[in-house]
């Protein structure tokens, strides 16, 4: 990866978001692109914990960010969640790139159970299964080890590109971690 953290940025009608597009679960919103962008670099130090916890090291300058894609948003952006794949994550992945993406999807499943035992909240479980068929996975319950190891077979074509699938499934897993953080005296 090069000194700069590429970014794919999606705008809606109401909102943007900025996701950082080689590290799953860092996206964050505004209500335009560079607010959108200004979150995102503020949630950098916190991340890193995520990053850390997959033994993946944050660059320093995390936030000197290269867009690299810019997405027209639709009502789920708005709504407030990353709702368009990236073009870039239909490309296909090494297996390296698999395992690293894998890893920091589970370092934000580990960031998350580690703050649900202080606050639980099951919504995000519920999304999981939902996200789960988006690639073509039938669970009755949630298994994030066969999740996993669904996303761990990227290749493949499915209603979402399994790249935007991690991106999103992190996406909600911090996105919920850190809200339930913020309400922890």
């Amino acid at each position: 990866m090069s000194g700069r953290t590429r970014v794919y940025v999606e705008v809606g009608g109401k909102r943007a978001f900025a996701s950082a597009a080689d590290w799953p679960g860092w996206c964050r919103s505004g209500k335009s692109e560079a607010a959108a962008l200004e979150a995102l670099a503020s949630y950098a130090p916190r991340y890193a914990k995520v990053a850390r916890l997959a033994r993946v090291e944050l660059p320093k300058d995390a936030t000197n960010f290269n867009v690299v894609e810019r997405l027209k948003g639709n009502a789920t952006t708005d709504f407030g969640a990353p709702g368009i794949p990236a073009k870039d994550e239909t490309k296909r992945m090494t297996a390296a790139e698999t395992r690293r993406m894998v890893a920091l999807l589970e370092a934000c499943w580990k960031y998350l159970d580690n703050v649900r035992a202080k606050a639980p909240f099951e919504h995000v479980l519920g999304a999981e299964l939902e996200y789960a068929k988006r690639i073509g996975l039938r669970l009755k319950q949630l298994d994030r080890r066969a999740l996993a190891e669904s996303f761990s077979n990227p290749n493949r074509e499915e209603k979402w590109p399994v790249a935007y699938a991690v991106r999103r499934t992190a996406w909600h897993a911090l996105d919920h971690a850190w809200e339930m953080e913020d309400r922890i005296p």
